[in-house]
């Protein structure tokens, strides 16, 4: 089961503000969840999300999802995801892919699910991507295609995602939707298992098995000009 995001994002300039006192309702809010004031957090969401801010619609989300300073209830979770999603929080657009997903609360429904890890993946969200990559590599909620998975799988990769990580090195050792690749295989298995991921560290050793010293060393090196590359990330 996929999980939610429970992100508090920041009041920014990114969300458009309908004034300067709905900026500071979110912020009140900001500081509440730092002291785990959650109700006074609530009421200062509620009240900017009411006027529109996107930020506080996300976080009120996040707060009947999590059932922190109000009773937890998915309807409302689902309800003000929407509003933010429809005003492009990533976010919000992945909880509600997750939601339809997991059939959580919702209708289970794999088009929507779909629909809505699209719009975040579209955006960057690595997580969305891997999901996405998830729905095209099985076929649900859209036709199967073993390319466009890998397309998805990459780009959340590149991220440090490590199950897609693990899921692209699965293709290029398959030779799903990629031309068949032991050492980018085992290149993007070792990157997982670098970050301490158990099942890429047993599957890293399964792959060597099918290669020759020369290639595990090759990949060895990619693999750690990959790390050094993105270190700083």
């Amino acid at each position: 089961m996929n999980s939610i995001k429970k992100i508090i994002l920041l009041g920014s300039s990114f969300f458009l503000m309908s004034s300067i006192w709905v900026y500071a309702d979110v912020s009140k809010g900001l500081v509440a969840i730092q002291e785990k004031d959650y109700a006074v957090a609530y009421k200062e969401f509620l009240s900017a999300a009411e006027q529109g801010n996107a930020s506080a619609q996300y976080n009120l989300g996040v707060m009947y999802e999590s059932g922190k300073g109000v009773a937890q209830d998915y309807k409302q979770a689902v309800h003000w995801f929407w509003k933010a999603a429809l005003q492009d929080v990533a976010e919000a657009q992945y909880n509600l892919g997750v939601m339809y997903d997991n059939g959580q609360d919702v209708a289970q429904d794999d088009n929507l699910a779909v629909f809505w890890y699209r719009k975040a993946a579209e955006q960057g969200d690595a997580s969305a991507q891997y999901n996405l990559g998830v729905k095209y590599n099985n076929g649900q909620g859209i036709a199967q295609d073993y390319q466009q998975a890998v397309h998805w799988y990459r780009k959340a990769a590149e991220q440090g995602n490590a199950s897609a990580q693990n899921n692209l090195s699965a293709k290029y050792s398959k030779g799903q939707g990629v031309i068949q690749d032991y050492t980018l295989s085992h290149m993007w298995i070792n990157i997982a298992a670098s970050g301490g991921d158990k099942m890429a560290i047993e599957n890293r050793d399964l792959i060597a098995k099918r290669m020759s010293s020369a290639q595990i060393a090759k990949a060895q090196d990619m693999a750690r000009d990959w790390i050094t590359k993105h270190s700083g990330q």
